[in-house]
């Protein structure tokens, strides 16, 4: 059974969405965020970024605040950096609620998220959209970004069947951002899957990949976070063709879902889904296992 309620956390005024296994936070004083996620009572495994914040000479500073957020690429001071320090307007259906931002004053784009969650299982179901209340039309991607708390293991998989019957094309590719250095001790290269290992003290890097296996996950805890969004092999990404990126710096991890790039008529909307899932000690699906045991045994 799914159960919503007004509380105070992390000094936001929020709506608790939760199960017997799973609570998430939402916040209604600012937004759209999911600030917390816990899984059986135990810890916030969101990162809390109460004074993290992106200052530009000529608009009001961003402030990230952690957890969960949606984006827009492509990344750009002007549009990505919009504050979203206004109240939400919040409508309770029956497994969650949904979130709906202003309309931002410059672009014409309203965001909304809508959380719903198993009736007892530790997986919630995030449908964001953004739609078009402009005069213009607008070219964009949904950009869906969760941050964690550092200390565990990113796990991006990476596509291993062939290009073709013979094996003689390229099967895959990589983003690499200008900060990422490729012997970043924090990188481990593996065949079928490269790990973040999220324990950094300096410096930044961001990965970014086609991602047709659609998931990508993190070890932390003893428990494992998975995030799930769906591919398409015909359409356009931004950021040279990746549709899941990971960054990581000292304070968190990101784990990033895009979908493809729409052009958004006036009155249009685009609608990007992500199914999270939580795992506890022992219980992990058997195709991360897998993977992860290749980090294990480096």
């Amino acid at each position: 059974m799914v159960n919503q309620s007004e509380t105070q956390f992390e000094g936001f005024e929020c709506i608790r969405v939760e199960n017997d296994k799973l609570s998430l936070w939402v916040t209604r004083s600012v937004g759209p965020r999911v600030i917390g996620l816990s899984a059986s009572g135990r810890e916030n495994i969101f990162a809390v970024l109460p004074n993290a914040k992106s200052e530009f000479l000529d608009q009001e500073d961003y402030y990230f605040r952690g957890g969960h957020r949606l984006w827009y690429a492509p990344e750009h001071p002007k549009t990505t950096y919009l504050p979203d320090n206004q109240p939400v307007t919040v409508e309770y259906i029956e497994k969650g609620i949904t979130v709906v931002q202003p309309v931002e004053r410059l672009t014409g784009i309203q965001k909304t998220i809508t959380i719903e969650l198993s009736d007892s299982n530790a997986e919630v179901v995030i449908e964001h959209s953004l739609t078009n209340l402009g005069q213009s039309e607008i070219g964009l991607a949904p950009w869906a970004i969760t941050q964690i708390r550092p200390g565990g293991v990113g796990i991006i998989p990476q596509q291993t069947t062939l290009g073709d019957e013979h094996g003689f094309l390229p099967n895959r590719h990589l983003v690499l951002w200008p900060y990422t250095k490729i012997k970043s001790p924090h990188i481990h290269w593996g065949d079928q899957v490269v790990f973040i290992d999220a324990n950094m003290s300096k410096d930044v890097l961001k990965v970014g990949f086609p991602n047709p296996d659609g998931w990508l996950g993190y070890s932390l805890d003893g428990m494992l976070f998975v995030k799930r969004a769906p591919f398409d092999p015909s359409a356009c990404y931004l950021d040279r063709g990746a549709s899941s990126e990971v960054y990581c710096c000292k304070d968190f991890i990101e784990l990033e879902t895009l979908g493809p790039r729409v052009n958004l008529q006036p009155g249009d909307k685009v609608i990007h889904k992500e199914t999270w899932q939580i795992y506890l000690e022992n219980n992990w699906p058997a195709e991360i296992t897998v993977l992860f045991d290749e980090f294990g045994k480096e």
